[in-house]
């Protein structure tokens, strides 16, 4: 097999240590940076389960990460601009190359079988790293296309100049690791042992990377007709109905998805818990900085995204057929209630700090501290702001000094993914019916009205691209800022018909009680918490002030450049052919 530069040893002394990187120090290195040469875990590790539960552990906080906070000013639901030239060959923005972690999955791999944990027990951490690398390998397909597949640990007499592996070989290798991880888990973890990896979960994820598989990211000459979107649907199928059997679905109240633990929508969890692991919602930085600490202006939804929202009847903001008027000037009434449970506007109540009857107030000379966007702020640029909040994930009850106290579990996976991934699927493969189904329960549990026709709203008799379409409007509110937009706009070829040129705006307070600058009657009330959205006038106004006010994505952006550094240091890594190389990222 191939193999990268890192070495195998389990005990090195300091004087041979300092010989080795003498005697390297003219080399170069291939695929990431060694920190340290000595890393090989200490003898025994695999011997005791405790010992390597902990080896585990790690690998887990290597392989899965938090919220991902601003991704969304990647695409069409935050603030920012990515201007031209937002990635370059030094690719210092959308780069992973975790073969860092990769090693250390596989000396785990190596070396269980080898210590003295009783056969019946090992299969369980084998199965856990096969899943863990599984999941490093297909970030950086998704990344890249193809990479070199490295399956043992190194040797420092190992052949290091190693070369990229095909797109396909990759996701053959990903599938394989899947299949034989579930083999040696269980259905499902519960208790203590909640977010384990286990077989719900890799049936989950496997719909996912078939799903890509299929995309027309990586079939740009075929993206709906190709043959994988059969196994797609066969993965994400089996994996809807094994989770159904095992107790997971949807909650009844979309809100507690964010707000309570171990439910039966989260497949995957990172799990946090005060005061050991806290703050991956990063909500120091979510709140209006009144009631924050050091940090505000994350994840801020853009106009076109709180536009986005359905009304209550599940039709479009000024559909004229719907039972609800939309007018602007109380754009926030009658919407689908997924927006009062994610959307903070300006008057709206939000109880921070515990404080009953707290609203929050973001036009200028109302506002409190830097929660304004207003025309007094604009001889400045502040790109994330919006003139809306989010509160996806807030803990609302905790002081501003407690902020970073956050313990919200992080949703990597959930069942309302998995049954869009199925109605994708399902809709590329001729089953429109199908797909429908997901969408109407996906809108019945989020509030919306189901009409007399029983349609939530949709269109009836929709086309396969209408469905596609449909879809992919009904995931971006559903899943507003837990990092799947820009994703899938990426993974469906679609920059050009969203992203790229695209000016970003917000929506801003112009007068309260009709005055253009607030009085001292009006600080007063704003105070008392007493003015109330509708005493205000509003107007959307472009966001940007200072510098490029258009996205730039052009289509070479999906695909990163793996970072010219790591070219740089091996001959036979072949960059990406859209980046000075030649090599096809697709399938």
């Amino acid at each position: 097999m191939k193999k990268i530069q890192y070495f195998n040893r389990k005990v090195i002394g300091f004087l041979s240590l300092v010989l080795i990187v003498l005697l390297i120090s003219g080399c170069t290195k291939v695929l990431d940076d060694v920190q340290n040469l000595a890393s090989y875990p200490a003898s025994g590790t695999f011997d005791d389960v405790l010992t390597a539960n902990a080896f585990t552990a790690n690998l887990y906080a290597s392989t899965l990460s938090g919220w991902p906070i601003n991704m969304g000013n990647n695409c069409d639901e935050g603030g920012g601009i990515n201007g031209d030239g937002w990635i370059t060959t030094d690719n210092t923005v959308m780069k992973f190359w975790p073969y860092a972690t990769i090693r250390k999955i596989n000396i785990l791999l190596k070396e269980v079988p080898l210590g003295k944990i009783a056969a019946d027990k090992q299969g369980a951490f084998i199965g856990q790293a096969k899943f863990l690398r599984a999941f490093n390998y297909f970030k950086m397909v998704y990344y890249y296309g193809g990479v070199p597949i490295i399956e043992t640990p190194q040797e420092l007499t190992d052949n290091l100049m190693v070369t990229r592996n095909t797109t396909a070989q990759c996701f053959d290798f990903i599938i394989k690791d899947l299949d034989e991880a579930a083999a040696l888990l269980p259905p499902k973890y519960t208790g203590t042992d909640r977010g384990k990896i286990d077989q719900a979960i890799i049936k989950a994820f496997k719909g996912r990377v078939l799903l890509y598989k299929a995309s027309p990211q990586f079939n740009s000459a075929n993206p709906y007709g190709n043959t994988y979107w059969t196994a797609a649907y066969t993965a994400n199928k089996d994996a809807k109905d094994f989770l159904d059997a095992n107790g997971y679905g949807l909650l009844d109240d979309y809100t507690k998805v964010f707000e309570t633990k171990g439910h039966k929508e989260n497949i995957l969890s990172v799990i946090y818990s005060n005061p050991a692991k806290t703050n991956g919602r990063g909500e120091d930085g979510l709140r209006p900085l009144s009631e924050s600490k050091n940090a505000t202006g994350y994840d801020q939804p853009i106009w076109s995204m709180v536009s986005a929202f359905p009304m209550k009847d599940g039709k479009k903001p000024g559909d004229p057929t719907s039972a609800y008027p939309y007018n602007i000037q109380t754009f926030w009434k009658n919407r689908d209630p997924r927006f009062d449970a994610t959307i903070v506007w300006n008057g709206a109540i939000y109880e921070l700090s515990g404080i009953k009857g707290r609203r929050q107030y973001t036009m200028y000379g109302i506002a409190k501290s830097m929660d304004a966007w207003g025309y007094s702020m604009q001889g400045e640029s502040y790109p994330t702001r919006t003139g809306v909040y989010c509160r996806k994930g807030i803990m609302e009850e905790l002081a501003s000094t407690q902020v970073a106290l956050n313990d919200i579990d992080w949703p990597e996976i959930r069942y309302a993914e998995v049954l869009f991934n199925y109605a994708e699927s399902a809709n590329e493969t001729g089953k429109t019916s199908d797909a429908l189904d997901v969408l109407k329960a996906i809108r019945k549990r989020a509030g919306i009205e189901a009409g007399a026709d029983g349609m939530y709203g949709l269109k009836t008799g929709m086309s396969r691209d209408e469905m596609r379409t449909a879809i992919f409007d009904e995931k971006r509110v559903e899943f507003m800022f837990e990092g799947q937009r820009f994703w899938d706009l990426r993974r469906q070829r679609m920059f050009g018909s969203y992203l790229n040129g695209m000016r970003k705006y917000g929506i801003m307070g112009m007068t309260v009680n009709g005055h253009a600058t607030a009085t001292a009657d009006d600080i007063v009330k704003g105070n008392a918490f007493q003015l109330l959205p509708e005493d205000f006038t509003y107007s959307v106004e472009e966001q940007i002030t200072n510098g490029p006010k258009q996205m730039v994505m052009p289509d070479k952006y999906y695909f990163f450049p793996i970072q010219l550094t790591n070219i740089n240091q091996n001959a036979n890594l072949k960059q990406n052919k859209d980046w000075g190389g030649d090599f096809n990222p697709e399938l």
